[in-house]
């Protein structure tokens, strides 16, 4: 027996608790009544309806200054941390980098057990947005685990030993991955897929907790007409596709995070993602609206049935997934309660439905949009500007706000009932879009958008201006005046998650290293530590014998810092993946803060021509830069190619044909001939070289690598 399951055993037997059960197992009915249990997390919003939301005021406006850590757990991989930890009765299950679930005594940090999936590294190259993992569910005594590589799994929640696994997948030769957390829903463990970027058809799946059997599968978009339609509500959004090639390539819709349950009207929500290829000509000759990508759509829990749908993008073109934080909860409309749906998709506009019968009530922007005029007040259809958004029938490439990355990504916003506010980590991004006339097959570990792969600035004089268009902010929004109340800017996009609480607090976490709390009311900021990494996932807050902690996950990672390094680089975050817990006048000494360093790269000599430099950027763009970034500027979570050691130049080959497969770098042998990928070692070569003569010319003109003047430091 290992020793951390030993540890769990014993500590079980101490408190009377036979082994393999908790001290009192989840159910429905605790989750629905969680405001009774205000020091557990029992589920991924805390409550069904995740409004994310603490009834907890033991830390509050008055003495958040006095946090101090409580304990820190060290993951053993540093990479992507995205989870909402789930806290049940003194115990923490969370997740890291490639599904790992790890159990920790909630109080001190002490790993009672861990979990290794054993994802292979090699499938990293069949995700979008690096091996992350949002959380575990916990119902009766299980744990459950939406695996990376398409597994749904059931541990047993006392000692992390695994009850069963099941199989999620479709079509397993197809790019589906497993990144989101599962909710569990009398009974049922509810779990989506990832993968429209690589040509996927959407679906979410409910199996029996106790079983693993499946309960039922409901699809987003239709699939091959031969086969028929699975259900009628299949028949009726095939009526809004158009052609042969969407259901070929997929069609995408995929149900890859968002799900919110509201026990009263027993309604399940969930978010639905961008269609597959993102060019509506490629796709489906340029027409229909698409249903139900980029939907809110919502199931009975029990058997799947379909209710109601609300499309937030008809017809997307422009990634604008609707995957993003649900919330559902009671709102004073026309001076009467009134249950609703809240969302802040990619678009850009804040939405608010009725939770009963997806009625359309009201939806402003909230962030920079020029896509859309607005949204028609009568139809509930936006009003779309087309001499902007319209890339696929003109000959000029667009650039359109939000980009790909929205204004409101996956990060999961919040809602107090207290002041009426909804949290939203906001962020300002946009896109070039030129879309190419025929699109290559599907392939695996290839994205297909349909579109030219974009290019970011190669100096550092344009890539800091084009930084200043992307920038975030901690966004308090009116959900009912559809207004803002008051906000917070952040030099950087892609930050935390957020928390708000009883104590008139909100709790985020920042890409550039940071942890804060801010008064909920005002925006007052009144408490700030820095840590090493990035922060991407939310916070949540517990009591555990009459005292009050603040947990916060903490790992750099995620599709903008691979993909877009160029831009977060700037953040100068290092890969350091921690989870931090935090209480009144905590005495436990903090990790020292590092931040990133440049140096000097030291490239082999450049021995290319303009054609083989010119081919290799084109392959670079199309299989490299998803995680090396575009045009190979870095941010140095997944390693920065430009500074490749002689080694690895020496082996550049076996590495692309899978030599490093198992640490993570997906191998290319069969799509990638030994001639091209020379051309992209080239390429990279190049890029190096040119970073090198950009470092010296700043160093000449008076400031160090990392842009410091010298008279400043």
């Amino acid at each position: 027996m290992n020793v951390p399951i030993y540890r769990t055993l014993l500590l079980l037997l101490a408190l009377g608790i036979a082994p393999g059960a908790l001290a009192k197992p989840i159910t429905g009915k605790r989750i629905v009544a969680a405001d009774a249990e205000p020091g557990n997390w029992m589920s991924h919003g805390r409550t069904y309806g995740e409004e994310r939301y603490s009834p907890l005021s033991q830390v509050n406006d008055s003495n958040a200054s006095e946090l101090g850590l409580a304990w820190d757990y060290k993951y053993e991989l540093d990479r992507v941390v995205e989870a909402t930890p789930i806290v049940v009765d003194g115990v923490m299950y969370t997740t890291g980098a490639y599904s790992m679930v790890y159990a920790l005594d909630a109080t001190t940090g002490e790993e009672l057990w861990r979990y290794d999936p054993k994802v292979w590294r090699g499938i990293q190259g069949r995700g979008c947005c690096d091996a992350a993992n949002r959380g575990v569910a916990v119902w009766g005594d299980k744990v459950f685990i939406g695996v990376y590589d398409g597994r749904l799994e059931a541990l047993d929640a006392a000692t992390g030993e695994l009850e069963w696994s099941v199989n999620t997948l479709i079509a397993p030769d197809r790019n589906y991955t497993i990144t989101g957390a599962p909710r569990v829903v009398k009974g049922k463990v509810i779990i989506g897929n990832g993968g429209a970027e690589f040509g996927v058809r959407g679906y979410v799946t409910a199996y029996d907790a106790e079983t693993g059997e499946q309960a039922w599968r409901f699809f987003t978009v239709p699939g091959d007409p031969a086969k028929g339609d699975e259900t009628g509500t299949i028949t009726m959004i095939r009526k809004t596709w158009h052609g042969d090639q969407y259901w070929k390539q997929g069609g995408g819709g995929t149900v890859w995070d968002s799900m919110a349950y509201d026990p009263e009207l027993d309604l399940l929500y969930i978010g639905v993602g961008n269609a597959s290829y993102w060019n509506p000509e490629l796709r489906t000759a340029g027409k229909g609206d698409n249903l139900f990508v980029s939907s809110i759509v919502a199931l009975r829990p029990g058997d799947g049935e379909y209710v109601w749908h609300y499309q937030t993008t008809p017809g997307d073109a422009w990634d604008y997934t609707a995957t993003q934080h649900i919330i559902v909860t009671t709102l004073p409309i026309g001076g009467k309660p009134r249950r609703v749906v809240m969302q802040a998709p990619k678009n850009g506009f804040f939405y608010v439905l009725d939770a009963a019968t997806g009625e359309f009530l009201s939806a402003e922007k909230f962030g920079e949009v020029n896509w859309a005029r607005k949204i028609d007040p009568e139809t509930g259809r936006p009003i779309v500007n087309w001499e902007v958004a319209d890339y696929w029938t003109t000959d000029e490439p667009r650039i359109i706000f939000p980009g790909s990355q929205g204004a409101h990504n996956w990060y999961p916003m919040s809602y107090n009932p207290e002041t009426g506010l909804v949290y939203i980590p906001q962020q300002v991004t946009m896109e070039y879009f030129e879309p190419l006339e025929e699109a290559p097959p599907t392939r695996p570990g290839v994205p297909n958008l349909g579109l030219v792969v974009p290019k970011v600035p190669e100096t550092l004089e344009a890539i800091e201006q084009l930084a200043e268009v992307y920038r975030g902010k901690l966004l308090a929004w009116d959900p009912v005046e559809q207004e803002e109340r008051w906000s917070q800017p952040y030099e950087h996009i892609a930050n935390g998650g957020t928390l708000t609480t009883a104590g008139n607090l909100v709790f985020q976490g920042t890409a550039d290293g940071r942890i804060l709390a801010y008064a909920a009311d005002s925006g007052d900021k009144l408490w700030e530590q820095a840590v090493s990494s990035g922060v991407v996932a939310a916070p949540i807050t517990y009591r555990v014998d009459g005292v009050q902690y603040v947990a916060f996950n903490v790992g750099w990672g995620g599709a903008f810092p691979i993909t877009f390094g160029a831009l977060a680089h700037r953040t100068r975050v290092v890969p350091d993946s921690r989870l931090y817990v935090f209480k009144l006048g905590g005495k436990a000494p903090m990790p020292p803060v590092r931040r990133r360093e440049i140096t000097l790269p030291s490239p082999p000599p450049l021995n290319a021509d303009a054609d083989t430099l010119a081919e290799g950027e084109d392959l670079f763009a199309k299989h490299c830069g998803v995680c090396h970034g575009l045009s190979a500027i870095s941010a140095d979570i997944i390693p920065d190619l430009r500074y490749l050691s002689q080694d690895s130049h020496d082996e550049f080959l076996p590495i692309i044909y899978g030599l490093r497969a198992n640490r993570g770098m997906p191998a290319f042998a069969g799509i990638l001939e030994p001639e091209q990928v020379e051309s992209i070692r080239q390429y990279i070569i190049q890029r190096s070289h040119h970073w090198r003569e950009q470092l010296i010319e700043r160093q000449k003109a008076g400031a160090d690598y990392n842009g410091i003047r010298q008279s400043e430091r």
